[in-house]
């Protein structure tokens, strides 16, 4: 390591709250160790330490996310199984359905990103899994119109940590050459999800309509919520805490998770500030398939299975285009050019009621829009790196405003409208359009930060050098991580 990054590594320590201080100083003296290990050495370790993260972490979040969405999305599924006419809805009661859940996912993901970055992932994320699973399954008792709201919006509240929080931990993590394709995998779950949901829908509409004196779509929350529980009390065990923090790391990891962290930021990952001043920091920074599917007019059973192939080939195209995107590594063209994809999908779609031409609609809607989001969650990461309560902050605020649309998309998509949905497909087109303007908007303003760190530079390098006595004259100025474009 050079002489530049061993005095990085001794400008530590992030966030340690509730560790023993004796600890914290032992923690820093093998940090110091390390900054002095050859590059040959370095990543020998560091590539252990991936491995011993990839096999925990990973692993951990995306079966969490399959049941995150997979509980969230069952009543799509439920409306195929004929949840409606059991509980009596009519009219647009399944969209109010649909929509409420939003209203308390939005609310929670801010506060609930504060107090992450303030706890032990390990245990706040499962605790929070645990209650969403018992809620879901709750939603399989429900007698009437009126439960299923208040389900619901519990529901769309107790599942709002999760996701911001999942994305949040990986940052803390991966570098940014590993996070968009880290992230990819985690968000792989939500698309296998998608698949898995046909194929379970399809398997209980099959097995288990009547069974005990419950329809199949009561029979789904029920399972689907209490596997849910199951695997957050697994996780409990398995998910890491913060790099300096995680009791089943050994120092000498611990040591190297920090270390890499940082030199790859360029600065400390601390969270000494407060939560309104995290939240200040962030925002002044500048930087429904079944039922579509339904309009083919299959039985039940083959409308829930012909949901699945979609997602299947999404889940491959995103792992391929976020693991292009790190070793690059670029994000906009990434993001842009599979929003081109969608983009013609949802014209498809919105043009013609053709059976084959709609079905492969979905494919260019799924591939392009779900394909590219980790490119888009990734992106965020590069450019909120610190301190970590800001990208915390940051990554709560744009997955809360990203899903305010789910509060009124549901609209878009009333019976009356079926089977075209002509409103619902152009309004996905323009929005779509206004995300790949949006895209090169970003990517400017952070080329134009980059060029402006190179001139500062250049300009103190010239007048260090123009000095016969190598002294710079101008204010000292501290080299800074590029942003990624």
């Amino acid at each position: 390591m050079s002489t530049a990054d061993a005095k990085l590594a001794v400008t530590h320590l992030e966030h340690t709250t509730g560790v023993d201080p004796a600890n914290v100083s032992e923690l820093q003296t093998e940090i110091d160790k390390v900054a002095l290990l050859t590059p040959e050495e370095f990543a020998v370790e560091e590539r252990k330490l991936l491995r011993k993260i990839d096999y925990t972490l990973l692993p951990t979040l995306f079966i969490l996310l399959i049941l995150n969405y997979l509980d969230r999305n069952a009543l799509a599924s439920a409306r195929v199984q004929g949840i409606e006419d059991d509980l009596g809805m009519e009219g647009t009661d399944f969209n109010i359905a649909i929509s409420v859940l939003f209203a308390g996912y939005i609310i929670g993901q801010i506060p609930s990103n504060a107090i992450l970055a303030r706890s032990r992932p390990s245990i706040y994320l499962s605790i929070c899994v645990l209650v969403w699973g018992v809620v879901s399954l709750c939603t399989g008792f429900v007698q009437n119109f009126k439960q299923l709201i208040a389900v619901r919006v519990l529901l769309g509240f107790t599942e709002s940590p999760y996701f911001p929080g999942a994305l949040f931990l990986l940052s803390t993590w991966y570098t940014k050459r590993e996070l968009a394709f880290r992230t990819a995998f985690l968000y792989s779950g939500s698309l296998l999800s998608g698949a898995f949901s046909g194929f379970i829908s399809a398997g209980i509409q099959g097995g288990l309509d009547g069974k005990l004196g419950l329809e199949s779509w009561r029979w789904l929350f029920i399972i689907e919520g209490a596997i849910t529980g199951f695997f957050a009390i697994c996780a409990l065990f398995t998910l890491p805490d913060y790099p300096a923090t995680t009791k089943w790391l050994t120092l000498r990891q611990r040591a190297i998770a920090v270390y890499r962290m940082e030199k790859d930021a360029g600065a400390k990952d601390e969270d000494s500030n407060s939560m309104v001043h995290n939240l200040k920091l962030a925002l002044s920074d500048y930087r429904f398939f079944p039922t579509v599917v339904q309009t083919f007019g299959y039985s039940k059973i083959i409308t829930l299975v012909l949901t699945a192939p979609p997602y299947l080939m999404t889940t491959v195209l995103s792992l391929i285009i976020s693991r292009t995107s790190d070793r690059k590594p670029e994000r906009c063209l990434h993001l842009a050019v599979p929003l081109g994809v969608g983009l013609i999908g949802f014209i498809i779609a919105a043009s013609t009621l053709n059976t084959a031409a709609r079905y492969v609609s979905l494919f260019f809607m799924l591939g392009g829009i779900f394909g590219s989001y980790n490119v888009a969650l990734a992106w965020i990461s590069s450019s909120f790196p610190r301190p970590r309560g800001k990208r915390a902050m940051a990554y709560a605020i744009i997955n809360s405003l990203g899903n305010i649309a789910q509060i009124w998309s549901p609209y878009l998509y009333p019976k009356s409208d079926g089977p075209k949905y002509s409103t619902a497909f152009i309004t996905n087109s323009v929005m779509t359009a206004v995300s790949i303007t949006f895209c090169f908007i970003l990517r400017y303003f952070l080329k134009r930060a980059n060029t402006q760190m190179d001139r500062e530079e250049a300009e103190y390098d010239d007048e260090k050098e123009a000095n016969s006595d190598g002294v710079s004259r101008i204010a000292p100025v501290t080299k800074k991580i590029r942003y990624v474009l």
